[in-house]
């Protein structure tokens, strides 16, 4: 119903503006659509226009609304074109080179927004992307207060060396294995946004009946966002001037901020590695200086050195002693290391003075202390700790982000593609629930149903990426790892129907969220994808807990999806990541091994055990249990016992 007010709403400004057809912005030329089912097509026209919808061999027509809103059911189609969709009244509009095969709503965090450009191999994968029957659109990222019929603008892109770089990675494998195992068209539509979590992109009605998040959602007003904004922005002002004095920055004294004779005493400080929106100033965005001064001895001086940054969000010129050694754009996940070229460093006293953009989200410098850093020689200076902040210029201060406030991304970022016909969804998210990794149980589910039930297409199959290995708070089995608890909830939501998980702890980073191996997620979803939506006969999931027998002082286990064995890559046949624990619900390290396609598990210090855990921990690198077919097993516990994460829920500010 609230679908259906939307679109009149559209078409009746359509009206009052030209009076013409009108179609969303997510059909276009060059997109694909679904085949074997019945293809959505809507838009606006006059009211009581007739319309006519043409499309391969196929004639539609129907008569707008009072409102000026239509929509039809093409027929089925096999895959096929190029084919030309015209809609037709007073006047009509043509969209050409249409594909008909496999559509797939690629949604979630950062890692499924990470584009090819940045993924491992990137430069050979991009070369090597001439798939014209692969397409892809970009969502725009922004945010609604309620349900939005359309979005401002997107244009679906062939797949091409030219384009490849910009189209989500994961989703972009993904597709190159199910047109090459297919042989037919495959369409994403790309609606993601990095570090959102789940309750951003779920309606208002699904929390209004959830008995976990119905009081919550009650307290949320329908927002008016831009009185919001403008509440924020007069409220960021007086926050800058409290920082730093003076706003209003002239471009003559920029220009001295990257030398090393610009006293900058007067600056306000921060420590770094750290993200200023956590210590400094919460909601800036824009340009900010941050500057270090440094020694170097006289045995030093002039020498070459490396300059290592850790990692920068957005972009960045890095300048020593007034010289710039470095800078790149739109990488914030990238390691900044720079050379200082001979000459340059001077006995005493220098500056590093880093012009950081942050054009939304987290800004500064952040990561690992020990990557913040000058090597001289075989001599290593930390430069961890106190810089000086200085703001030159302050942008969209105001503007609401996508987690201030549920459901503003399925408002102004899903609910515009409902009910374009799709066959399912891929989804990477939860690295920004995991502090709320047991409420995940409950509100992952929620969403996919939530999804499932705005888009009337039934059941639809819906895939998604386990939490890969990341050392968020060095968690494990005895301090407690919330990014445990969240694959455990991600696990747990394989009871909805038509669900699956593809596993990637053996293929994260210690210390990157974000892992360049985007190839190995996308095949495994696809895999996922092969078997169940397209009834391939392949083994498509690693080893997940069966059962438990004890017997003794060993525990055995068994598992489920084994394909044609379990195998470890040890050439000792010995397998890690297994702890074990007693009544005493302390966890020791375990022995483990197969035997008879079971995993056999041991420890000297647990006597009479009680429980098995595998993987538990942040950083899941260790484990290496593997079915014969490559799939890594699934992170487990045998036990129920109270986590780190029970008490935390989602709220609202």
């Amino acid at each position: 119903m609230k679908k259906f007010i939307l679109i009149v709403a559209l078409c009746a400004l359509t009206n009052v503006l030209s009076a013409q057809i009108k179609l969303p912005h997510i059909f276009g030329d060059n997109m694909v659509l679904q085949r074997e089912k019945p293809i959505a097509v809507w838009g606006c026209a006059k009211a009581k226009e007739k319309v006519t919808i043409k499309f391969h061999d196929q004639t539609k027509t129907t008569v707008a609304d009072k409102a000026g809103k239509w929509s039809v059911k093409l027929d089925a189609e096999k895959a096929g074109g190029p084919y030309t969709l015209i809609v037709s009244g007073k006047n009509s509009v043509t969209l050409t080179n249409i594909l008909v095969g496999e559509v797939w709503i690629c949604s979630g965090q950062s890692n499924m927004e990470w584009p090819v450009r940045m993924a491992s191999n990137a430069a050979q994968e991009i070369a090597e992307a001439n798939y014209p029957q692969i397409r892809h659109i970009k969502i725009p990222n922004v945010v609604a207060s309620t349900p939005q019929a359309d979005f401002a603008s997107g244009d679906w892109k062939v797949c091409s060396p030219e384009t490849a770089g910009d189209f989500t990675a994961v989703g972009y494998f993904f597709a190159v294995k199910l047109a090459k195992e297919l042989n037919v068209p495959v369409g994403l539509i790309n609606t993601s946004w990095g570090g959102t979590h789940s309750e951003t992109w779920t309606s208002r009605e699904a929390f209004q009946n959830s008995d976990e998040f119905k009081s919550m959602i009650a307290s949320v007003p329908v927002l008016n966002l831009d009185e919001i904004n403008k509440k924020r922005t007069a409220e960021n002002a007086l926050r800058l001037e409290a920082l730093q004095g003076k706003v209003t920055i002239t471009q003559q004294e920029v220009g001295r901020w990257k030398s090393p004779d610009d006293d900058d005493a007067a600056w306000p400080v921060m420590q770094i590695p750290a993200l200023w929106e956590e210590s400094v100033f919460p909601g800036l965005d824009g340009i900010v200086w941050l500057r270090k001064t440094f020694s170097v001895s006289p045995a030093d001086a002039g020498r070459a050195a490396e300059l290592h940054l850790g990692m920068i969000d957005d972009s960045d010129e890095t300048y020593v002693n007034g010289v710039k050694v470095g800078g790149l754009t739109a990488q914030y996940n990238t390691p900044r290391v720079y050379s200082i070229r001979e000459g340059l460093l001077k006995a005493g006293r220098n500056v590093i003075s880093v012009r950081v953009t942050d054009t939304g989200g987290g800004g500064g410098i952040y990561g690992p202390a020990d990557q913040v850093k000058i090597t001289i020689g075989d001599r290593t200076e930390s430069l961890a700790g106190t810089w000086k902040l200085r703001v030159e210029n302050m942008t969209s201060t105001g503007s609401i982000g996508p987690n201030d406030y549920p459901t503003l991304l399925f408002n102004a970022m899903l609910n515009p593609l409902i009910p374009f016909t799709i066959q399912g969804a891929i989804w990477y998210q939860g690295e920004s629930n995991a502090g709320r990794a047991f409420q995940y149980r409950k509100a992952f589910p929620l969403m996919i149903t939530d999804w499932r039930k705005h888009w009337g297409q039934g059941d639809f199959p819906f895939y998604f990426v386990q939490l890969s290995s990341f050392n968020d708070h060095n968690g494990n089995s005895n301090a407690g790892s919330a990014w445990a608890e969240l694959r455990e909830a991600q696990a747990m939501t394989l009871k909805l129907p038509n669900t699956g998980m593809a596993v990637t702890t053996d293929i994260g980073e210690a210390n990157d969220i974000h892992p360049r191996n985007k190839k190995d997620v996308g095949y495994r979803l696809a895999a996922i994808a092969l078997t169940d939506t397209y009834r391939k006969n392949l083994v498509s999931r690693g080893p997940a807990f069966d059962a438990l027998t004890i017997r003794g002082a060993e525990a055995m286990v068994s598992f489920k999806h084994i394909g044609s064995g379990l195998v470890t890559l040890d050439k000792y046949g010995y397998l890690r990541g297994f702890e074990l624990a007693g009544d005493d619900r302390k966890f020791y390290p375990a022995q483990a091994f197969i035997q008879d396609g079971q995993v056999i598990v041991r420890s000297a210090a647990v006597t009479k055990p009680v429980a098995v855990r595998y993987n538990w921990m942040d950083v899941a690198l260790e484990g290496n249990l593997f079915n014969r077919e490559g799939f890594p097993a699934e992170p487990f516990r045998t036990d129920s016992w109270k986590g780190i994460t029970e008490e935390a829920k989602f709220s609202v500010q």
